[in-house]
């Protein structure tokens, strides 16, 4: 039976993107009929380049970034990434289509620079900051950028990996205008292109279950999409909040806290701060403390995180001598918050509401969501598909829809979905089943279509929100010559939901140790991919009918003999 606010939700939603709504929606393809999954919003910039300068220009005056003493407005925003753009379509020779990446740390540089790129018409390819000079060589062989635009560290292991496309190294830790001045000074300026909605407009990475990461291709179209989305939620909320006479502050202010090269980051978090004249304050790296500081000093209505960010903030020993009665919402995303969490976070943050998202990569982090009274009376679910514009199906082995209940893979559908991945029509294929994506997680979808994860189809271990691919630890493992097998599972963690673990087989048992392994991978994955626990077998590993190793059993092992020790 539907809930109260979901009754509230619904009739707010379809005043916000109804016929006289702000947001108004209407069929992808714009002639057949309008059905859950298949909407985009019609009444507004169907491509990021339009997006930017309409909603900068609405707020142009609002304070768009706060970077420790600096803070720069909507307008200075506009302003500089359309000085780096026509650099970029000049003296720098960018043209559309190309790719430019991005290899940086959260700075007000890294905003400017994603829509100086799609200005430009070029494709904005967002690398993973944590990444070491092999993961960045794959990376890069892949998607052929035009232009590499880094910090200090992430120039420096480019050049550890022997990259050779033309890398642009920026001072970030100066304010934006010294930050951009080596892509501006003395660099000829060029008028921009025009930008359409079937362009290419981002390609975000994805750890697979078949190795290396993955480059998912999103058009303008899909990127404004997941923003409108979110937007029309947001715009939901705020507009029950002023029906129960507690209008939230104006201008509200997010914490910043997860990367901006995630797609919580750059779709929710950035893009919907744009659309709704949201203050971003931006944290360097995570700090519980210094998250806490930061609620207090900048007023911070709005914090999403990985779930371990939360409890952190919940756990900490000076939590209450801090005054965090400004925030209003505390979401997640990324991995499973715990159920224990969402009474905690209720009772250690009084007059916020926490909040649960699920969406992937693939689709622009758009997919469910659950909210407050909703959250705490379903605390296990990720909540109800985000209508119009999204639609969960739950199939079976054969491809069948399932009734509401049974289990089966989760696929979304919605005009937010990404095209594909770069330079790969196999895996493309795989991914879709019609028009919706097949996330490979497991679920169920209760009968008030309440969304429920119950398992993994994919060989994924998400470690605080990060998804590592198993096969890509594992080829890394198979580098060192001592090494005859190894498999890489999920380990259960209390505060990162799940850690990497491996065992291994040694072509001379005793020839590695744990330390030894440890050091030969450091440099050649990102540290939140090490494996937290090496199990070293004298015996070959236990192997199907198939000849594959088999994995379950080795997991369920080891995981029954961690939690004994």
């Amino acid at each position: 039976m539907a809930s109260e606010l979901d009754i509230r939700l619904e009739t707010a939603i379809g005043g916000i993107t109804g016929s006289h709504g702000p947001l108004i929606a209407g069929p992808a393809d714009g002639v057949g009929p309008m059905v859950p999954g298949n909407a985009v919003v019609t009444s507004a910039p169907a491509t990021l380049a339009a997006f930017f300068t309409h909603f900068c220009a609405a707020h142009a005056g609002t304070t768009a970034v706060v970077a420790g003493a600096e803070r720069l407005t909507f307008g200075d925003m506009a302003a500089w990434s359309d000085r780096t753009a026509a650099a970029f379509c000049g003296g720098w020779g960018v043209e559309k289509g190309d790719r430019v990446v991005i290899a940086m740390r959260n700075c007000p540089a890294w905003i400017a620079l994603y829509m100086a790129v799609v200005k430009a018409g070029a494709v904005a390819t967002l690398v993973n900051g944590w990444w070491q000079p092999d993961e960045l060589a794959g990376a890069i062989a892949l998607v052929s950028p035009k232009l590499i635009v880094a910090d200090a560290e992430r120039g420096r292991r480019m050049a550890a990996a022997g990259i050779t496309v033309p890398t642009i190294v920026l001072p970030i830790e100066a304010d934006l205008a010294e930050a951009l001045d080596p892509l501006l000074d003395g660099i000829a300026t060029a008028a921009l292109p025009d930008v359409m909605p079937e362009d290419d407009a981002t390609i975000l990475f994805t750890s697979g279950s078949t190795g290396r990461a993955k480059g998912a291709v999103s058009q303008h179209i899909a990127v404004v999409t997941g923003a409108y989305t979110f937007l029309a939620y947001t715009a939901s909320l705020l507009h029950l909040m002023v029906e129960e006479g507690r209008p939230p502050p104006n201008p509200p202010v997010t914490l910043v806290a997860v990367p901006l090269f995630h797609v919580t980051g750059a779709v929710p978090v950035m893009l919907n701060s744009f659309a709704i004249g949201r203050t971003m304050v931006l944290m360097r790296k995570w700090d519980a403390g210094e998250a806490l500081r930061l609620v207090e000093a900048e007023k911070v209505t709005y914090f999403v995180g990985v779930p371990t960010m939360s409890l952190e903030m919940m756990q900490h020993p000076e939590r209450d001598k801090f005054d965090t009665s400004s925030l209003l919402d505390i979401g997640a995303g990324g991995a499973a918050r715990p159920v224990s969490h969402v009474a905690r976070l209720i009772e250690s943050f009084p007059g916020s509401a926490p909040m649960l998202g699920y969406g992937l990569t693939e689709t622009n982090a758009v997919g469910c969501t659950n909210f407050r009274n909703n959250y705490a009376a379903k605390p296990a679910s990720t909540g109800k598909p985000q209508a119009p514009f999204t639609d969960v199906a739950i199939f079976d082995e054969d491809g069948s829809p399932v009734a509401p209940g049974e289990r089966g893979e989760i696929a979304i559908r919605s005009r937010a979905n990404f095209r594909g991945y770069w330079d790969n029509p196999a895996a493309t294929a795989a991914a879709f089943r019609g028009p919706y994506f097949l996330t490979g997680d497991i679920g169920y979808l209760d009968p008030d279509g309440y969304l429920f994860i119950v398992d993994r189809a994919k060989d994924i271990i998400i470690r605080g929100g990060e998804n590592i691919g198993c096969q890509e630890v594992e080829t890394a493992i198979y580098a060192n010559p001592e090494v005859a097998e190894a498999c890489v599972f999920g380990l259960p963690d209390e505060r990162l939901g799940e850690v990497p673990a491996a065992v291994v087989h040694l072509t001379d048992p005793g020839s590695l140790t744990e330390h030894d392994l440890t050091e030969f991978l450091t440099v050649r994955l990102a540290r939140y991919k090490l494996p937290e626990r090496i199990w070293f077998s004298t015996e070959p590993l236990p192997k199907l009918g198939t000849g594959k190793i088999d994995k379950k059993t080795l997991r369920e092992g080891y995981v029954a003999a961690q939690a004994e020790a």
